[in-house]
């Protein structure tokens, strides 16, 4: 497993309900801009906002619009592990095979033991060997690190089923060892700015939120790579490092939205739900110009073309 995946946001009407319609377009538009796969309901997808019977139902919905299973990479990880394990086993009943989990994050503080357990108790329930779980490191959100004894220790015990990580420590320093240390296990960063050293490190790609908008610059990096095209992966790196750069002087979830709207000529992409807040009209205007002036601008129509 490995590619470029975006970590995608969840679309919303001005009644906080997922947009089904738009969420599949937004899907389509990605995986024909170069996505490998597309990340549902990660941190950027706004995932704790939406219960378990929205997400089983946004999911139907857009394998019923065309997005085909095994480009999925479903977001599961909850803090109740029947939460977990009811979004786990309606993803293989729908076909969906890859799975991102974080382990559960309201308790901090917990030793790696409960770390492992929250993982085997999820693979053991489901007792499918369909499943390929991806692990979520995100300590900076969740504060409940996943620590190298324990993707150690679930590899031993579970080949094939524990198939990689989105490392989204920021800390190139951590995904570096982790690359080299697990050498058959698929490291994909969460960081935009990091991928094309992961992929020159042996690593599996990004799993990240940048990419959905720089999607087609993150496929140039990659595709360069693979070619051993060193130049063209620095020139397309600058492209994907310089959009990051742009949306990380602003909320994530609510820029890459925010641009989504004016690209689509959609006010209703701009839709967060509570806690998180809209950009403000100067905030906004800021952000679209300073994506222009290091040459990104969202093109309507090539969305308009893929998503109808």
């Amino acid at each position: 497993m490995k590619g470029i995946f975006a970590a995608s946001v969840t679309p919303v009407d001005r009644d906080g309900e997922i947009s089904h319609v738009r969420l599949a377009a937004h899907l389509r538009w990605l995986l024909h801009h170069g996505c490998h796969g597309v990340a549902l309901f990660g941190t950027t997808g706004e995932a704790p906002s939406f219960s378990v019977a929205e997400r089983q139902a946004a999911l139907e919905a857009v394998l019923r619009r065309g997005v085909a299973p095994e480009r999925i990479l479903l977001g599961i990880g909850c803090c109740a592990h029947a939460d977990t394990l009811a979004l786990a086993r309606h993803g293989l009943e729908q076909g969906v095979t890859r799975m991102l989990m974080l382990p559960p994050f309201y308790f901090k503080e917990v030793p790696d033991e409960g770390v492992f357990r929250a993982f085997a108790e999820l693979i053991e329930a489901l007792g499918s060997d369909r499943l390929r779980l991806v692990l979520y490191h995100f300590p900076r959100m969740s504060m409940v690190p996943i620590n190298r004894p324990v993707i150690e220790r679930l590899l031993g015990r579970y080949p094939g089923t524990v198939v990689g990580i989105k490392d989204s420590s920021g800390d190139w320093e951590h995904t570096q060892a982790l690359i080299a240390a697990l050498p058959d296990f698929s490291v994909f960063s969460g960081s935009d700015m990091h991928l094309l050293r992961n992929l020159r490190a042996g690593g599996a790609g990004t799993i990240s939120a940048g990419a959905n908008l720089a999607c087609a610059y993150s496929r140039d990096v990659f595709d360069a790579v693979a070619k051993g095209d060193a130049d063209a992966a620095e020139r397309a790196m600058g492209c994907v490092s310089a959009v990051r750069g742009v949306l990380g002087h602003h909320p994530m979830i609510a820029a890459i939205k925010h641009v989504l709207a004016q690209g689509t000529r959609d006010p209703v992409w701009e839709t967060v739900r509570p806690p998180l807040v809209e950009l403000d009209a100067a905030s906004g205007g800021a952000l679209l110009q300073e994506l222009e002036a290091v040459g990104y601008v969202y093109d309507p129509e090539a969305y308009a073309a893929v998503s109808a």
